[in-house]
């Protein structure tokens, strides 16, 4: 059963990019490659400059999650620089290839053992940074949702017209909002360890809680930026309406298993943006898929290479030293008696 659940995953993800790709070839059928072109090019190079720091505070804020981790461990000999790379080198392999093929603890074991953290710490350090994102699409689903709940009209193909119905989608808003607001009440009043099963949830301190609670939101707005400073802005889209869309895609993307997201993220985005040109949305798409996906996962491939390069070559050194210290002493000579 544990191999069989090993593969399930894998497998839904596959299913999953297959049908959206399939769906994205009906919805974008009748497009063609230079009306996506055209959409590109259209964009002002100050645009794509606030799309690309958008990015900057995007994987500020994850290289934040992991400093947070730490401080919440107790573990503050670290650099910042070596954090953030680590966070950086994670998120944008985990993002690509997906959690469940190439999970980010593996990156970060590799890292953080090399500087003395043990098997458990990373462990926490992980499930911590997972909730941190939780927590943020909680919170931002939450406010999105209590602030305009007519937004889920835009998914009435996609979801039941339950919870397409305003009245519901408000007071899902509140049930997200009232998670968060126990969560920083458990901690800011100490409460007991939460006890699932075998799990134990500690609640961090108020400081941790509150760090969280900003980085969490910062992140996704960075991300949902990207999208919304290249889109066209004599259209006027909302903000509020591209973070919800956002939000939702995400969501789904991560959910499908899908290796990036791939088809399932611009199939449920393309649906949502209904009042904007499909090929500037898919435009954006690609900017976005660039900027915060493929740009990061280049760039760490040369980090994993470069760090796995150096730790190979402390090991031969290491070896070295210890064949070395293991010669036999010389055989005195004549003149040494």
């Amino acid at each position: 059963m544990k191999k069989v659940r090993e593969f399930i995953w894998p497998v839904i993800g596959l299913v999953a990019v297959i049908v959206s790709v399939w769906l994205l070839y009906r919805e974008l059928r009748g497009m063609s490659l230079d009306d996506v072109w055209d959409s590109l090019t259209a964009v002002p190079p100050h645009r794509y400059a606030l799309a690309g720091l958008s990015t900057l505070v995007a994987y500020a804020a994850l290289a934040w999650y992991d400093r947070i981790a730490l401080l919440h461990l107790g573990v503050r000999h670290i650099s910042w620089f070596f954090v953030s790379v680590t966070s950086f080198t994670t998120y944008a392999l985990s993002h690509n290839i997906g959690a469940s093929v190439f999970s980010g603890a593996v990156v970060r074991y590799r890292a953080y053992t090399s500087k003395g953290l043990s098997a458990p710490q990373i462990a926490v350090l992980v499930a911590l940074c997972s909730f941190t994102f939780g927590l943020g699409t909680i919170l931002l689903g939450g406010v999105v949702l209590t602030a305009d709940p007519t937004l889920l009209h835009r998914l009435e193909d996609l979801l039941p017209s339950a919870l397409t119905n305003p009245a519901t989608a408000r007071g899902v808003g509140l049930l997200l909002l009232g998670f968060v607001a126990l969560y920083a009440a458990g901690s800011i009043l100490h409460m007991r360890p939460l006890v699932i099963r075998k799990a134990r949830l500690e609640y961090p301190r108020p400081a941790i809680m509150l760090r969280q609670l900003i980085a969490a939101p910062l992140e996704l707005l960075g991300a949902a930026g990207i999208i919304y400073f290249v889109l066209p802005a004599h259209l006027e889209p909302s903000f509020m309406v591209v973070l919800a869309v956002f939000l939702a895609s995400f969501s789904a993307a991560l959910v499908s298993h899908a290796p990036g997201g791939l088809g399932v993220f611009e199939l449920v985005f393309l649906t949502a943006m209904p009042d904007i040109p499909k090929a500037d949305v898919l435009a954006a798409l690609i900017i976005f898929r660039l900027f915060y996906l493929l740009v990061p996962f280049g760039m760490s491939l040369v980090v994993v290479l470069l760090f796995e390069r150096a730790r190979l070559a402390q090991a031969w050194r290491a070896r070295g030293a210890v064949d070395a210290s293991s010669i036999p002493p010389p055989p005195l000579s004549s003149s040494d008696k």
